[in-house]
């Protein structure tokens, strides 16, 4: 609630107009400082003078304009921002005529050579610098891989959708309600899920989605209730004790849905096309491992790590849905993921065709072999870097 922090607060909230005044500012006090000293040292030294500027003034603005400030910046964040934040905001006002000037000269100059910038878009990009600051820390060696990896999936949430990491619907494991209740109970507790969608009829006719808690709640009721017997098993409605489903589309952003997970309490959801049908389901963990990396169980230890195994002759046995950004991290290789999601995707867009067992591919700087197909699906492959 002090004056300083609301100041600071305020200055932030067009981060490209107070880069602008502040970068006008310290260009003006620098050229400013150093005609100053040149014309004063000029005149008591002669020629001499000239060079003696250069020395004092490079000296002067290195440590009282560049290192001394942002050292004690970083060192104590909070009290520095609350008492420069007001004078931050005064030079705003007096330099925004003047920044404006040049950010429309700017955009100008970048159209009479061809470039058409976004009107509406900053012109200084804060998450790239901030991404490309990341990566130099870890090419020094100031940053760990895995924070790396963390910090640049937290910058990516925003641009990528729920289509990216989903479960696609062919591994979604569903009940059919149609199903005798003894089986339904008994799919349940074999699954390695918590959650099972329920449908009817078609796997397209999502009924609810039973939690394996509710379940068991229910047949309690049924079997040791007031009224309870072993034959009231029978009685039980799936449909009746499952949860209303929750459906989101395929184009929803991974931060916008995290949001809406923590909105709603909930942590599933059924994804959707444009056209109302099933693709795929998406849970909170599936959007937290984009930034710390696989959360592994006693259920899916096996499966996630089947994903990808190095082979003695130095290439890797990856399974084809795989995804090429989980295959970039693991590997710190750069394989687009544009075009495609998966390894087995990236392939056949570039092949242009489903691949047969056996066929070898070279593109962006990669060996590819189908090592097994089933049906239209590529479900291994080994990849070497040439």
């Amino acid at each position: 609630g002090a004056r300083g922090a609301v100041s600071a607060m305020k200055v932030t909230e067009d981060r490209e107009r107070m880069i602008g005044a502040l970068l006008l500012g310290n260009n003006i006090v620098n050229i400013l400082s150093a005609s100053l000293a040149t014309a004063l040292l000029t005149r008591m030294f002669g020629d001499s003078g000239v060079a003696l500027a250069t020395v004092v003034m490079t000296a002067l603005v290195l440590v009282f304009g560049e290192v001394m400030p942002k050292t004690l910046a970083i060192t104590y964040p909070e009290p520095v921002a609350t008492r420069v934040a007001p004078i931050i905001r005064v030079l705003i006002v007096v330099f925004t005529p003047v920044v404006s000037l040049v950010r429309t000269l700017v955009r100008g100059l970048l159209y009479l050579c061809g470039v058409r910038p976004n009107p509406g878009g900053e012109m200084l990009a804060l998450r790239e610098e901030i991404a490309g600051a990341i990566a130099l820390g870890h090419s020094e060696g100031a940053v760990e891989k895995e924070d790396r990896d963390r910090l640049l999936g937290a910058l990516d949430l925003s641009h990528r959708t729920v289509d990216e990491i989903m479960r696609h619907r062919r591994q979604i494991e569903m009940i059919d309600a149609n199903l005798p209740p003894g089986e339904i109970i008994t799919r349940v507790l074999a699954s390695p899920h918590t959650r099972l969608p329920i449908f009817r009829d078609s796997d397209d006719n999502i009924l609810g989605v039973v939690h394996a808690k509710d379940l068991l709640r229910e047949v309690d009721r049924l079997v040791r209730g007031e009224e309870g017997s072993v034959e009231g098993i029978e009685k039980l409605d799936i449909v009746k004790v499952a949860m209303k489903p929750y459906f989101i589309p395929d184009t929803t952003s991974l931060d916008e849905q995290m949001r809406e997970f923590l909105a709603r309490r909930t942590h599933f959801a059924l994804v959707v096309d444009e056209y109302g049908t099933l693709q795929g389901l998406i849970t909170l963990e599936d959007i937290l491992e984009e930034i710390v990396g696989d959360i592994t169980d006693e259920f899916d230890v096996v499966l996630k790590d089947s994903h990808l195994s190095r082979t003695e002759d130095g290439a890797y046995l990856i399974d084809g849905a795989m995804t090429i950004r989980d295959l970039n991290r693991a590997t710190d290789w750069r394989l687009p993921d544009e075009e495609a999601n998966t390894i087995a995707g990236l392939v056949i867009h570039e092949a242009q065709m489903i691949p047969n067992e056996g066929q070898v591919f070279s593109f962006h700087g990669f060996r590819f072999e189908v090592v097994q197909r089933r049906e239209n699906r590529i479900t291994r492959l080994k990849l070497r870097p040439l």
